[in-house]
């Protein structure tokens, strides 16, 4: 039947990226390092609503002093400017 894109979570990033080149669709990634065609981030962990144990992947970008303003619209663009210029994921919010 075939998939319109694929989401890998929580994968070892080398794993992602040889999913992605092998697959005709979109791989997001979430925790799977930045080799994949795009990536998810959980709006609450986005905006460091985390609660106990945070996920190695998450990256609070309302808090991020790359946000001057400290606004929640301030860090859906810095976490949008940051994927698209490779800046986040990083290697410490990717498994390996």
């Amino acid at each position: 039947a075939g998939a319109a894109l694929l989401v890998l979570e929580c994968v070892p990033a080398e794993l992602a990226k040889a999913v992605t080149e092998a697959v005709a669709v979109p791989v997001i990634g979430i925790g799977a390092g930045a080799a994949t065609d795009g990536q998810v981030l959980v709006m609450h962990d986005m905006l460091g609503m985390v609660h106990g144990r945070v996920p190695r992947f998450v990256h609070d970008f309302l808090t991020d002093e790359r946000n001057s303003a400290r606004s929640i619209e301030g860090a859906f663009v810095l976490y949008q400017q940051s994927v698209r210029d490779g800046s986040f994921p990083t290697e410490q919010h990717q498994f390996s």
